[in-house]
Protein backbone atom coordinates (compact mmCIF):
# COMPACT_ATOMS: atom_id res chain seq x y z
CA UNK A 1 0.00 0.00 0.00
CA UNK A 2 1.56 3.23 -1.18
CA UNK A 3 1.50 6.60 1.30
CA UNK A 4 1.49 9.85 0.39
CA UNK A 5 3.92 12.10 2.13
CA UNK A 6 1.69 14.91 3.09
CA UNK A 7 0.46 14.76 6.56
CA UNK A 8 -0.70 15.99 9.74
CA UNK A 9 -0.77 14.66 13.00
CA UNK A 10 -0.81 16.29 16.58
CA UNK A 11 -0.77 14.65 20.34
CA UNK A 12 -0.85 15.93 23.60
CA UNK A 13 -0.42 14.57 26.84
CA UNK A 14 0.15 15.79 30.67
CA UNK A 15 2.99 14.73 33.05
CA UNK A 16 4.18 16.39 36.55
CA UNK A 17 1.51 18.99 36.29
CA UNK A 18 3.24 20.38 32.37
CA UNK A 19 1.22 20.08 28.85
CA UNK A 20 3.48 18.13 26.32
CA UNK A 21 2.49 19.11 22.69
CA UNK A 22 4.07 17.42 19.73
CA UNK A 23 3.00 19.15 16.12
CA UNK A 24 4.13 17.50 13.11
CA UNK A 25 3.71 18.39 9.23
CA UNK A 26 5.13 16.66 6.33
CA UNK A 27 5.41 17.52 2.53
CA UNK A 28 6.81 15.74 -0.45
CA UNK A 29 10.47 15.86 -0.69
CA UNK A 30 13.32 13.83 -2.35
CA UNK A 31 14.65 12.89 0.95
CA UNK A 32 14.45 13.94 4.71
CA UNK A 33 14.64 17.75 5.18
CA UNK A 34 13.35 18.16 9.14
CA UNK A 35 12.99 21.38 10.76
CA UNK A 36 12.74 20.75 14.66
CA UNK A 37 11.55 23.20 16.93
CA UNK A 38 11.25 22.13 20.80
CA UNK A 39 12.37 23.57 24.28
CA UNK A 40 15.73 24.50 25.57
CA UNK A 41 15.18 22.05 27.60
CA UNK A 42 14.90 19.69 25.21
CA UNK A 43 18.31 20.15 23.73
CA UNK A 44 19.95 17.59 24.53
CA UNK A 45 17.81 14.64 23.31
CA UNK A 46 17.40 16.55 20.03
CA UNK A 47 19.46 13.81 18.17
CA UNK A 48 17.23 11.19 19.73
CA UNK A 49 14.26 12.63 18.58
CA UNK A 50 15.25 13.61 15.25
CA UNK A 51 16.00 9.55 14.94
CA UNK A 52 12.98 8.66 15.64
CA UNK A 53 11.50 10.95 13.20
CA UNK A 54 13.61 10.16 10.52
CA UNK A 55 13.19 6.27 10.97
CA UNK A 56 9.50 6.27 11.05
CA UNK A 57 8.85 8.84 8.70
CA UNK A 58 11.74 8.10 5.96
CA UNK A 59 11.08 10.85 3.80
CA UNK A 60 9.36 14.43 3.45
CA UNK A 61 10.09 17.92 4.14
CA UNK A 62 8.97 17.99 7.63
CA UNK A 63 8.26 20.35 10.62
CA UNK A 64 8.12 19.38 13.85
CA UNK A 65 7.23 21.24 16.53
CA UNK A 66 7.33 20.15 20.60
CA UNK A 67 5.87 22.46 23.52
CA UNK A 68 5.98 22.11 27.14
CA UNK A 69 3.10 24.06 29.21
CA UNK A 70 3.04 25.04 32.23
CA UNK A 71 6.37 24.30 34.49
CA UNK A 72 6.54 23.77 37.63
CA UNK A 73 6.35 26.63 40.17
CA UNK A 74 9.57 26.97 41.86
CA UNK A 75 10.90 27.32 37.93
CA UNK A 76 11.59 30.57 36.81
CA UNK A 77 11.12 31.79 32.84
CA UNK A 78 14.13 34.35 31.67
CA UNK A 79 14.53 35.93 28.53
CA UNK A 80 17.47 35.97 26.30
CA UNK A 81 18.05 39.28 25.76
CA UNK A 82 21.11 38.88 23.19
CA UNK A 83 19.31 36.78 20.84
CA UNK A 84 15.97 38.53 21.31
CA UNK A 85 18.24 41.25 20.09
CA UNK A 86 19.65 39.68 16.92
CA UNK A 87 16.27 38.31 16.08
CA UNK A 88 15.06 41.69 16.44
CA UNK A 89 17.80 43.25 14.07
CA UNK A 90 17.37 40.19 11.66
CA UNK A 91 13.81 40.80 11.01
CA UNK A 92 13.85 44.48 10.52
CA UNK A 93 16.76 44.01 8.13
CA UNK A 94 14.21 41.35 6.12
CA UNK A 95 11.04 43.75 6.30
CA UNK A 96 13.27 46.28 4.81
CA UNK A 97 15.06 44.34 2.42
CA UNK A 98 11.04 42.74 0.77
CA UNK A 99 9.22 46.50 1.34
CA UNK A 100 6.72 45.21 3.43
CA UNK A 101 5.29 46.60 6.40
CA UNK A 102 6.32 45.32 9.61
CA UNK A 103 4.04 43.36 11.68
CA UNK A 104 2.19 45.00 14.97
CA UNK A 105 2.94 42.06 17.11
CA UNK A 106 6.56 42.27 17.33
CA UNK A 107 7.09 41.17 21.03
CA UNK A 108 4.47 37.80 20.33
CA UNK A 109 6.62 36.90 17.41
CA UNK A 110 10.26 37.63 19.16
CA UNK A 111 9.66 35.55 22.13
CA UNK A 112 8.09 32.64 20.08
CA UNK A 113 11.71 32.39 18.16
CA UNK A 114 13.72 29.61 19.32
CA UNK A 115 15.81 30.05 22.46
CA UNK A 116 14.44 33.33 23.34
CA UNK A 117 12.43 32.39 26.66
CA UNK A 118 14.68 30.10 29.42
CA UNK A 119 13.51 28.11 32.16
CA UNK A 120 16.02 28.93 35.17
CA UNK A 121 16.45 25.77 36.97
CA UNK A 122 14.37 23.43 34.45
CA UNK A 123 15.77 20.18 33.38
CA UNK A 124 13.92 17.12 32.01
CA UNK A 125 14.51 14.17 33.29
CA UNK A 126 14.35 10.35 31.83
CA UNK A 127 11.01 9.81 32.74
CA UNK A 128 9.98 13.20 31.41
CA UNK A 129 11.69 12.61 28.42
CA UNK A 130 10.08 9.00 27.49
CA UNK A 131 6.45 11.09 28.15
CA UNK A 132 7.46 13.50 25.56
CA UNK A 133 8.59 10.37 23.28
CA UNK A 134 5.27 8.83 23.62
CA UNK A 135 3.70 12.10 22.82
CA UNK A 136 6.26 12.29 19.50
CA UNK A 137 5.13 8.44 18.73
CA UNK A 138 1.55 9.43 19.33
CA UNK A 139 1.87 12.68 16.52
CA UNK A 140 3.73 10.41 14.36
CA UNK A 141 0.77 7.86 13.94
CA UNK A 142 -1.78 10.21 13.26
CA UNK A 143 0.57 11.57 10.90
CA UNK A 144 0.79 8.06 9.38
CA UNK A 145 -2.92 7.49 9.54
CA UNK A 146 -3.05 10.84 7.27
CA UNK A 147 -0.19 9.73 4.75
CA UNK A 148 -2.17 6.25 4.46
CA UNK A 149 -5.54 8.14 3.50
CA UNK A 150 -4.02 10.45 0.87
CA UNK A 151 -1.98 7.47 -0.50
CA UNK A 152 -5.46 5.53 -0.37
CA UNK A 153 -6.57 8.43 -2.72
CA UNK A 154 -3.32 8.58 -4.64
CA UNK A 155 -3.64 4.60 -5.39
CA UNK A 156 -7.45 5.13 -6.83
CA UNK A 157 -5.60 7.95 -9.26
CA UNK A 158 -2.95 5.60 -10.80
CA UNK A 159 -4.87 2.33 -11.43
CA UNK A 160 -7.47 4.42 -13.09
CA UNK A 161 -4.55 6.41 -15.10
CA UNK A 162 -2.86 2.86 -16.02
CA UNK A 163 -6.25 1.78 -16.83
CA UNK A 164 -6.77 3.85 -19.22
CA UNK A 165 -3.31 4.28 -21.22
CA UNK A 166 -3.66 -0.26 -21.10
CA UNK A 167 -7.01 0.73 -23.14
CA UNK A 168 -5.23 3.15 -25.42
CA UNK A 169 -2.75 0.78 -26.06
CA UNK A 170 -5.04 -2.32 -26.61
CA UNK A 171 -6.68 0.26 -29.09
CA UNK A 172 -3.08 0.63 -31.02
CA UNK A 173 -3.61 -3.03 -32.43
CA UNK A 174 -7.26 -1.61 -34.35
CA UNK A 175 -5.02 0.74 -36.73
CA UNK A 176 -1.71 -0.97 -36.65
CA UNK A 177 -2.67 -3.87 -39.54
CA UNK A 178 -4.50 -0.57 -41.96
CA UNK A 179 -1.71 1.11 -41.02
CA UNK A 180 1.37 -1.51 -42.73
CA UNK A 181 -1.31 -1.55 -45.34
CA UNK A 182 -1.24 1.99 -45.87
CA UNK A 183 2.55 2.57 -45.61
CA UNK A 184 3.19 -0.52 -48.22
CA UNK A 185 0.63 0.76 -51.01
CA UNK A 186 2.17 4.23 -50.54
CA UNK A 187 5.69 2.51 -51.10
CA UNK A 188 4.30 0.39 -54.03
CA UNK A 189 2.67 3.59 -55.59
CA UNK A 190 5.94 5.67 -54.86
CA UNK A 191 7.81 3.10 -56.84
CA UNK A 192 5.86 2.41 -59.94
CA UNK A 193 6.06 5.94 -60.42
CA UNK A 194 10.19 5.67 -60.79
CA UNK A 195 10.37 2.00 -62.20
CA UNK A 196 9.49 3.32 -65.89
CA UNK A 197 12.50 5.76 -65.41
CA UNK A 198 14.95 3.29 -64.23
CA UNK A 199 15.74 -0.38 -63.50
CA UNK A 200 14.70 -2.17 -60.00
CA UNK A 201 15.92 -5.42 -58.81
CA UNK A 202 12.74 -6.32 -57.77
CA UNK A 203 14.03 -9.24 -55.56
CA UNK A 204 16.42 -6.48 -53.40
CA UNK A 205 13.53 -4.32 -53.51
CA UNK A 206 11.44 -6.49 -51.64
CA UNK A 207 14.35 -7.41 -49.07
CA UNK A 208 14.62 -3.50 -48.33
CA UNK A 209 10.69 -3.19 -48.37
CA UNK A 210 10.82 -5.90 -45.53
CA UNK A 211 13.27 -4.64 -43.86
CA UNK A 212 11.85 -1.26 -44.03
CA UNK A 213 8.54 -2.72 -42.66
CA UNK A 214 10.10 -4.41 -39.70
CA UNK A 215 11.34 -1.04 -38.62
CA UNK A 216 8.19 0.23 -38.39
CA UNK A 217 6.64 -2.63 -36.52
CA UNK A 218 5.32 -1.94 -32.64
CA UNK A 219 5.12 -5.20 -31.55
CA UNK A 220 7.64 -4.85 -28.94
CA UNK A 221 7.49 -1.62 -27.85
CA UNK A 222 3.22 -2.75 -27.57
CA UNK A 223 5.00 -6.08 -25.48
CA UNK A 224 7.51 -3.88 -23.35
CA UNK A 225 4.71 -1.00 -22.73
CA UNK A 226 2.44 -3.41 -21.36
CA UNK A 227 4.91 -5.24 -18.98
CA UNK A 228 5.89 -1.82 -17.58
CA UNK A 229 2.82 -0.84 -16.94
CA UNK A 230 1.46 -4.47 -14.75
CA UNK A 231 4.56 -3.97 -12.83
CA UNK A 232 3.81 -0.44 -12.53
CA UNK A 233 0.76 -2.05 -10.28
CA UNK A 234 2.58 -4.92 -9.46
CA UNK A 235 5.02 -2.25 -7.30
CA UNK A 236 2.15 -0.40 -5.91
CA UNK A 237 0.69 -3.71 -4.35
CA UNK A 238 4.08 -5.41 -3.08
CA UNK A 239 6.21 -2.43 -1.52
CA UNK A 240 5.91 0.46 0.85
CA UNK A 241 7.74 3.72 0.27
CA UNK A 242 7.40 2.94 -3.45
CA UNK A 243 7.34 6.51 -4.53
CA UNK A 244 11.52 6.42 -6.04
CA UNK A 245 10.57 3.15 -7.70
CA UNK A 246 7.38 4.56 -9.35
CA UNK A 247 8.91 7.31 -10.56
CA UNK A 248 11.76 5.17 -12.41
CA UNK A 249 8.87 2.62 -13.97
CA UNK A 250 6.94 5.95 -15.05
CA UNK A 251 10.13 7.21 -16.82
CA UNK A 252 10.07 3.58 -18.34
CA UNK A 253 6.58 4.22 -19.56
CA UNK A 254 7.07 7.32 -20.91
CA UNK A 255 10.06 6.12 -23.10
CA UNK A 256 8.09 3.37 -24.72
CA UNK A 257 4.91 5.39 -25.44
CA UNK A 258 7.57 7.98 -27.42
CA UNK A 259 9.03 5.42 -29.20
CA UNK A 260 5.62 4.29 -30.26
CA UNK A 261 4.92 7.54 -31.20
CA UNK A 262 7.99 8.45 -33.30
CA UNK A 263 7.60 4.72 -35.25
CA UNK A 264 3.51 4.75 -35.67
CA UNK A 265 3.90 7.46 -39.09
CA UNK A 266 -0.22 6.84 -38.73
CA UNK A 267 -2.41 9.46 -37.14
CA UNK A 268 -4.78 7.55 -35.43
CA UNK A 269 -2.23 5.78 -33.41
CA UNK A 270 -0.36 9.33 -32.94
CA UNK A 271 -3.23 10.74 -31.24
CA UNK A 272 -3.73 7.62 -29.05
CA UNK A 273 -0.16 8.20 -27.92
CA UNK A 274 -0.89 11.74 -27.27
CA UNK A 275 -3.46 10.71 -24.92
CA UNK A 276 -1.74 8.47 -23.36
CA UNK A 277 1.13 10.88 -22.79
CA UNK A 278 -1.65 12.72 -21.38
CA UNK A 279 -2.41 10.21 -18.47
CA UNK A 280 1.35 9.83 -17.46
CA UNK A 281 2.05 13.28 -17.04
CA UNK A 282 -0.46 13.13 -14.36
CA UNK A 283 0.52 10.17 -12.69
CA UNK A 284 4.30 11.95 -12.86
CA UNK A 285 2.88 14.87 -10.88
CA UNK A 286 1.71 12.67 -8.00
CA UNK A 287 4.07 10.52 -7.87
CA UNK A 288 6.34 13.34 -6.49
CA UNK A 289 3.80 13.05 -3.41
CA UNK A 290 4.22 9.34 -3.10
CA UNK A 291 6.43 8.23 -0.07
Amino acid sequence: MIESMTGFGKAENEYGGKKISVEIKSLNSKQMDMTLRLPNACRKYEMALRACVAQRLVRGKTEVTITIEEAAPNVSALINRELLDSYHQQLLQTVDALHIPPPNNWLDILLNMPGVMQLDGYEIDAKEFDQIQTTLNQAIEKLIDFRRQEGSMLDAVFRDKIKRITQLLDAVGTFEAERLIRIKARLEEGLKQIEEKISIDRNRLEQEMIFYIEKLDVNEEKSRLSNHLRYFIETIDAEEAAGRKLGFIAQEIGREINTLGSKANQSDIQQLVVQMKDELEQIKEQILNVL
